[in-house]
């Protein structure tokens, strides 16, 4: 409808006021994030006085007939997919609380939003699909790459020994052995931080993979690859998308690390145990392993084609942008 429209468009403070009156207070604890989101937006249906689709479509805006665009916030970090800030459109802000209850509504204009993001710059992330099948193990290289294989060793840590340490020649252990090792790990269970805690839900397969590969204590410093000693990066996946990062397994881009036996390590000899899981908010149930190196990554998992690269403006809210 046409912006400004005198019988049909809701102004902006009006707009706010209704979405706060409807949302405030709702509960929101348990529900995975695709089934939050879409719940919320039926809820914003019904604040104002819009009847729920069975489905709600990809449009930008998702609201297009009052122009504006949800974001539920549990955090100051507000992200903004695969397009610009539009200086017209409206943004509908809303800030759930540590319990999972909807406190706070705010509508503000793309230009608004534009002071506040420092850099305007796009973050872009790869994305691959995964189709768990049939099989709970999988390991999908049987080899390593051939730079790696003259550094490999079948070893048991000492105490010395850490996550985070840099790789040496001959402290690796091969491929088959890591997925050897972390087998066991299906069938465990261990307790969900919640359904938007993906951070937190990896650092807990992290600490058990730890164990599992034999060192005698867990460290995590938040680089890639996860476990920097044996060239590992650890993933856990409740749906079917998997978050690459900004390079591509397959790349033979240097990690950046030092050097192991005079070979510089590159993102292709980096080893992936991929774990696939099932949460019913409380607890979560790894079902499925996918061992395999970044240069055979694809072959088992399909990378997102036509949009290959997902991307995201970051903005950083004021401490008190909702009033507070």
């Amino acid at each position: 409808m046409e912006i400004g429209d005198p019988e049909l468009w809701i102004p902006s403070p009006v707009l706010e006021g209704m979405l706060e009156a409807g949302l405030h207070g709702m509960n929101l604890e348990g529900l995975p994030l695709r089934t939050r989101s879409k719940v919320v937006k039926e809820a914003v249906c019904g604040a104002l006085g819009y009847p729920v689709p069975l489905s709600f479509k990809k449009t930008q805006p998702r609201f297009p007939g009052q122009n504006f665009d949800t974001y539920t916030q549990k955090s100051m970090n507000l992200q903004i997919w695969n397009e610009e800030l539009s200086p017209n459109r409206r943004y509908a802000l809303i800030r759930i609380s540590d319990d999972d209850r909807i406190t706070k509504v705010r509508v503000v204009g793309g230009t608004d939003l534009a002071h506040l993001d420092t850099t305007g710059a796009i973050t872009t992330k790869y994305q691959a699909r995964l189709d768990p099948g049939s099989v709970p193990v999988v390991l999908v290289s049987q080899n390593d790459t051939p730079e790696m294989i003259p550094l490999l060793g079948s070893v048991f840590f000492d105490k010395s020994e850490g996550p985070t340490d840099a790789p040496r020649a001959g402290r690796l252990l091969p491929v088959a052995e890591i997925c050897k090792r972390l087998a066991p790990l299906v069938g465990t269970t261990f307790t969900d931080p919640g359904m938007d805690q993906e951070r937190n839900r990896g650092a807990a397969l992290h600490r058990l993979v730890c164990e599992r590969l034999g060192y005698s204590h867990y460290e995590d410093n938040g680089q890639f690859p996860d476990v920097l000693h044996q060239l590992l990066e650890v993933k856990i996946q409740t749906s079917p998308t998997i978050n690459l990062g900004l390079v591509l397994p397959n790349s033979g881009e240097e990690l950046g690390c030092p050097s192991v036996g005079g070979h510089s390590p590159r993102h292709l000899d980096t080893r992936y145990a991929v774990f696939y899981g099932e949460t019913d908010g409380t607890q979560v149930r790894l079902t499925h392993l996918f061992v395999s190196t970044g240069s055979d990554f694809f072959d088992r998992f399909r990378r997102f084609e036509g949009k290959v690269i997902n991307g995201k403006i970051q903005i950083p809210l004021p401490r008190d942008f909702f009033g507070d």
